[in-house]
């Protein structure tokens, strides 16, 4: 089931499945007494992916102006929801071919994406760097890092940066080929070192794929994947960038590709999801219109 409105049920049946360990639950609406964001002792956040928002013409499936008007109606069940705070998973922005549209199509998504909570999280996605450097990006959105960690409630949040090359030079002003994604070593041992600190189970927030060996994923995923297994902590990551629901369970690790904002024509083409980890670790996505719902429930191996 997809929702476009809080506590509204769509007449379409429901699918279910269970995990138990590590098998999926998959469940078309996520209730809690009613709500999905009730208790206080549960970290609670609103995710989007894939707006690429520019003002221009459509090419092919993405509409890149309705991202403003999706982006306006999405705000209607996330603001409600109150999240402690907000994830954006990459390519908020679309190509442009001078710094100054692309930082005005930046300062314009952003105005509206800066509403839906005042502690926000931004992942760099290649078309947030095809025109712009890694630090004008950042400067815009007031953050500091391209990868850094942070901790809410009694989970811990690793943002990842994959728009490095294989050489490992960073993306910068058309300098790159979208097909090579990469952490860079120092990254990696940064990763290793972090998760090592921290006493919380995990969740990952990426662009680039972790779980695939296509053009979406990244080149050096499973060198990725082993420091993320070896930790025993991470339990899940939620990607975007391949603009389709998608899901895998990778030794134990629940890897979620969430839809793109971007594609299709008009609200009823939407996507956005609100989340919350509960203190035993389940971890429930709520997804709004085009977007899956997921549950899982128990510990990763």
């Amino acid at each position: 089931m997809k929702n476009d409105v809080p506590n509204k049920r769509n007449p379409m049946s429901s699918r279910r499945a269970f995990l138990m360990g590590t098998t999926l639950v998959l469940t078309n609406r996520v209730r809690v007494s009613g709500s999905t964001f009730e208790s206080e002792s549960t970290t609670r956040f609103g995710m989007i992916t894939d707006l690429h928002y520019a003002d221009k013409a459509p090419s092919g499936t993405r509409h890149y102006r309705d991202t403003l008007a999706k982006l306006e109606k999405a705000s209607d069940s996330i603001r409600k929801a109150k999240p402690d705070f907000m994830v954006e998973l990459g390519d908020l922005i679309d190509a442009a071919d001078s710094v100054d549209t692309e930082l005005r199509y930046l300062k314009r998504i952003n105005q509206e994406f800066s509403q839906l909570a005042k502690q926000r999280h931004y992942v760099l996605g290649n078309h947030c760097v095809d025109t712009l450097k890694k630090e004008e990006f950042l400067s815009e959105v007031q953050q500091q890092k391209s990868f850094y960690s942070f901790d809410s409630g009694n989970t811990h949040f690793i943002i990842l940066d994959s728009c490095f090359r294989s050489d490992g030079t960073p993306y910068s002003r058309k300098n790159f080929k979208w097909t090579d994604a990469n952490v860079p070593p120092h990254e990696l041992e940064w990763l290793r070192s972090d998760l090592a600190s921290t006493p919380f189970p995990t969740i990952v927030l990426a662009h680039q794929r972790l779980d695939t060996k296509d053009n979406h994923g990244v080149r050096n995923a499973a060198n990725v994947r082993k420091v993320l297994e070896n930790s025993g902590k991470v339990h899940a990551v939620f990607q975007g960038h391949s603009h389709q629901n998608d899901y895998k369970d990778l030794n134990g690790i629940h890897y979620c590709t969430m839809v793109a904002m971007v594609e299709g024509k008009g609200v009823k083409n939407n996507g956005f999801s609100l989340v919350k980890v509960k203190p035993d670790a389940t971890i429930a996505v709520e997804g709004f219109v085009k977007q899956n719902n997921y549950e899982w429930t128990g510990k990763a191996k």
